[in-house]
């Protein structure tokens, strides 16, 4: 008996079939039967599927006396199958790389639910992917299995057949079945997701569904077909009591449906619409169920279908769009003038002189003080005191900002006035898009990490990790660049070949890391009190990365867990990346303690004993502590497919390598993390990517770009570095002298 049986129901499919099954044949879960159904198609396509099934044993061929619709097809090939679990495909999808191993791990780890219901792409013909809108309804937090009940804005996803996989004994015992039909989905659909006893949900895309080119345009016998179905629907709860209250919920998603079938004028013909709106009428009355109010957004729709308004109707819509065309020109003024002036403020700007004695600081888009621009406007105020700093962030992040330092909010006059007339303009990503460069100005690209992850122009073949990314317009940005900090010869190389232009490149080191080379193991001891670190415990920083194929990013540890089987010794600081958009965990309880909101990164590894991560650049920083860190890559594969990674962890890694949650804990729990095996390897990590961190790379870069120096400071070799030990290792033996910190540096502040 198979894990899994995928069934493909093909007809005029043949330029698209072989590629369906090869995707399917191709998975590294292999545990599978594939049923490909023949719907009597007049092309290639039952030839295809004998050749794959005379070269495949896993592939079993289902020929169809006569062409008998998708639904049909697709119960005959239920009927073949044997395997624990079905998922359905259309003869044109393609499952994505590794998705039956996400699939199959997410079934074990969620107790064998009836239904999984998992994220898909639209590939339109042109090549283009596009996500559906219905972001966080596949959120992996929270108690899982769950029932509907519990999450019900599941109805809201897509409801087809091939975004879901279903337990065949549940389909069994449901009485499920696809009608004949053009809506056929829908009465299977609604049907398994009310009955199932348990669900669960995956974020991770694993199908990609075709749109052909010109759409897949239906009749009016295609659009009248959904009233059968919703009859189909509604008999099926009615036959099953226990589902009675899901009656007033599909009967709202029912009218939703219908109306949006109405009121998008492409859909029917024009003769067509009032024979659909009687239909519809005749439906409302035949399905509502009396007492259950109607949202207040759904009145008008709910009463002209309910009346059968059809001049009403189109009255509306007449008004709607008199409203529309009226109001959003009024907004679309406002916001012009507004910008007309700050455009017209920043000419004038860029035609008054240059301030020498002046530099402006950002860093991730507006967020806080902080990362390499953070600690070069500390040492702007330190080493060319007469440069007066400004930082432009988002009001929530002003409290972070030194009183030294003026305060700009993005979008303002004085923004604005700061980057025309500043001389020296810092960032970890980019300025507004909008910035001229004038000439004298000096701009000063730091970048935020080490690259392990593809980065600039690779992402070209990397759609998924690129996103909306404009590669024009990213290139424009890099020919504004004067200098690129580097903390190593690895960085030096990729970013001079992912971002080309005519920048000089400082190899000097991050500035952000000069702390841990000047932290006190008395600094230790008051962030770790800060944090509320038991004395005697081993804090772990938990600081996983991105996930570019997730639509919403989650731990991928169960972090309670893993704390009960190590014991009460253990405390884990989970930290999010800042593109996850929340906390880890939620909310912070017992021994895990939620720090994604905490503004110095670097503080929680001053105060951490270890570092646990996956992809993310924070392991090159953390190596320069010589401190223990150990990666958990449990999706290597997924990673670097949707990714790509510039070298593999598992064969230059900077501590132990976990593949699972129980590895993870047997590393910790044996002492591997901190055995001599992972000495040995963080030695190595250390001699190749930390070269430059010696405590005084804001110095240098200082002394370079204001001072006019090179070269000066000079480099500490990495065997003269004495980076504060951990307080566990503190423990253990006595603190190891520190490398003296200048006298005019400042001490260290939870604001880095």
């Amino acid at each position: 008996m198979p894990r899994f049986s995928v069934i493909v129901p093909a007809y005029k499919v043949q330029a698209h079939l072989p590629a369906c099954l090869e995707s399917v044949l191709s998975q590294s879960y292999e545990d599978l039967e594939l049923i490909a159904v023949d719907d009597r198609s007049p092309d290639a396509c039952g030839e295809l599927i004998d050749e794959f099934a005379a070269r495949d044993p896993r592939v079993r061929a289902v020929h169809l006396a006569q062409n008998a619709g998708l639904g049909p097809a697709r119960n005959a090939g239920t009927a073949e199958a044997s395997g624990d679990y079905l998922l359905f495909l259309d003869g044109d999808d393609t499952l994505a790389p590794h998705a039956l191993r996400a699939i199959a791990d997410r079934l074990k780890e969620t107790g064998e639910p009836d239904v999984l219901v998992h994220d898909h792409v639209l590939v339109h013909w042109s090549g283009e992917r596009v996500r559906d809108a219905f972001p966080g309804r596949l959120a992996e937090q929270g108690p899982a299995p769950f029932r509907l009940e519990d999450r019900p804005g599941l109805l809201r996803v897509p409801p087809v057949a091939w975004n879901k996989t279903y337990r065949r004994e549940f389909v069994e015992r449901a009485g499920l079945a696809f009608p004949a039909g053009h809506h056929t989905d829908l009465p299977w659909t609604y049907p398994a997701l009310t009955a199932a006893e348990s669900i669960a949900t995956l974020d991770r895309v694993c199908v990609h569904h075709r749109r052909h080119r010109g759409g897949e345009p239906l009749d009016a016998a295609g659009h009248f077909d959904l009233f059968d179905q919703y009859d189909r629907i509604f008999a099926y709860l009615a036959a099953r009591p226990e589902l009675a209250r899901w009656r007033p919920v599909l009967f709202r998603r029912m009218v939703d449906h219908l109306s949006a079938v109405f009121t998008d004028r492409d859909r029917l013909p024009r003769g067509a619409r009032a024979e659909f709106l009687r239909r519809a009428r005749d439906h409302y009355r035949a399905h509502r169920v009396p007492g259950h109010p109607v949202p207040a957004r759904s009145r008008l729709r709910h009463t002209v279908i309910r009346l059968g308004l059809y001049r009403t109707q189109r009255l509306a819509e007449l008004a709607r769009s008199l409203g529309h065309r009226t109001a959003r020109p009024v907004v679309r003024l406002a916001k012009s003038l507004h910008e007309a002036a700050l455009r017209l403020h920043y000419r004038v700007q860029l035609r008054l002189p240059l301030r020498e004695d002046r530099a402006v600081f950002a860093a991730y888009g507006g967020r806080g003080h902080g990362c390499n621009p953070g600690a070069l406007e500390e040492a702007f105020r330190t080493f060319a005191p007469h440069i007066r700093t400004a930082w432009i962030a988002r009001p929530e992040h002003h409290h972070t900002i030194p009183t030294a330092a003026l305060r700009l909010r993005p979008g303002t006059a004085a923004h604005w006035t700061a980057l025309a007339r500043s001389k020296y303009l810092v960032d970890n990503t980019d300025f507004d898009r909008r910035l001229v460069k004038r000439p004298g100005q000096v701009l000063v690209q730091t970048q935020h990490g080490t690259p392990l992850k593809h980065m600039g122009l690779d992402l070209q073949e990397r759609p998924a990790a690129a996103g909306d990314l404009d590669f024009e317009a990213m290139l424009s940005g890099v020919d504004q660049w004067d200098y690129l900090l580097s903390p190593n010869r690895h960085t030096t190389l990729t970013w001079e070949r992912v971002y080309p232009g005519r920048y000089t490149t400082l190899p000097y080191g991050y500035p952000r890391n000069d702390v841990f080379q000047r932290a006190t193991s008395e600094d230790v001891r008051r962030l770790r009190e800060s944090l509320g670190i038991p004395e005697g415990s081993v804090a772990i920083l938990y600081a996983p990365t991105h996930r570019d194929y997730r639509r919403t990013q989650h731990a991928t540890l169960d972090l309670d867990r893993v704390l009960r089987r190590l014991g009460p010794r253990f405390v884990v600081l989970a930290r999010a990346h800042h593109r996850h958009g929340g906390p880890l965990v939620s909310p912070a309880t017992g021994r895990v303690v939620d720090v994604t909101d905490h503004p110095s990164v670097e503080c929680l590894c001053l105060a951490s004993d270890a570092l646990v991560t996956d992809y993310s650049s924070l392991m090159f920083d953390y190596a320069n502590l010589d401190r223990p860190i150990v990666i958990h890559a449990d999706d290597r594969e997924a990673y670097e497919a949707a990714r790509g990674t510039y070298f593999d962890l598992r064969s230059f890694a900077p501590g132990a390598v976990a593949r699972s949650e129980d590895e993870l804990i047997d590393i910790f729990a044996t002492g591997h993390w901190r055995g001599s095996r992972s000495t040995q390897l963080r030695s190595a990590f250390r001699e190749r990517f930390c070269p430059y961190d010696d405590g005084r790379a804001a110095e240098r870069v200082v002394r370079h770009v204001v001072l006019g120096e090179t070269g000066s400071p000079a480099v500490v070799p990495l065997a003269e570095r004495h980076p504060v030990p951990s307080a566990a290792a503190a423990l253990d033996r006595s603190p190891l002298a520190t490398v003296p910190r200048p006298a005019t540096h400042s001490p260290v502040t939870e604001t880095r």
